[in-house]
């Protein structure tokens, strides 16, 4: 089976060539700037203490980290919307590997920071089995020090290619978190943790899977 990155990886070089060339200088000066922020080194990592949220899901629950840890481990994966087609591509990874995080008594849940709406479209368009929340304003991401802006130009870019920000992120248009995911104990410590300034790269679901068993 091919990888994940793999994927992402083909999915990305077929689509550069869609992409006029002075966009991709945008994004990509904009990629460069973040990854040097270093932002990705700061954000939370195993041994941290994982903070705690109560979320809104798709279908209008509230989820409560400590409820999900209550009940064993936590896949906690943030994406930047449905509008990015990496992150659907990556949701579509995890959704083929949600039997295997659940035989291993785990949940796994999906956070961004659009309105339910927008998840809830998501979650029946891939046919998602696990639950889709809404970070509205990242104040979760915040706390997992993942939250970052988008830069002028970026942010001009996003809505020219139709992306509507505004809306589907209720008023935090400029704000995104980076791609990360996080396996946390019981005990609600971060065990293992994926955290990239590159949106084009994600965890892969193999690698979830072995820290969940490293768990024992």
């Amino acid at each position: 089976m091919t990888s994940l990155n793999a994927e992402l990886r083909a999915f990305y070089e077929a689509r550069r060539q869609q992409i006029p060339a002075e966009v991709r200088q945008v994004m990509q000066r904009a990629g460069q700037e973040l990854a040097d922020s270093g932002q990705a080194d700061r954000a939370l990592t195993a041994g941290d203490r994982a903070p705690r949220f109560r979320l809104p899901s798709a279908t209008g629950a509230t989820v409560a980290l400590d409820d999900l840890l209550a009940t064993g481990p936590v896949a906690l994966t943030f994406y930047r919307g449905a509008w990015c087609p990496y992150c659907n591509i990556a949701l579509r990874a995890l959704q083929r590997h949600h039997a295997d995080i659940t035989a291993r008594g785990a949940r796994l849940v999906a956070v961004s920071p659009q309105i339910p709406d927008e998840s809830l479209s998501l979650t029946e368009k891939h046919d998602l089995a696990f639950d889709v929340l809404s970070d509205i304003g990242s104040d979760t991401a915040k706390q997992y020090g993942l939250a970052f802006d988008l830069p002028d130009d970026l942010a001009a870019v996003y809505d020219r290619l139709g992306f509507d920000l505004q809306r589907v992120n209720d008023g935090h248009p400029r704000t995104l978190p980076l791609p990360a995911t996080y396996v946390i104990d019981r005990a609600g410590t971060i065990r293992w943790a994926f955290v990239n300034s590159d949106y084009t790269a994600r965890a892969e679901p193999a690698d979830i899977l072995a820290a969940l068993d490293a768990l024992g």
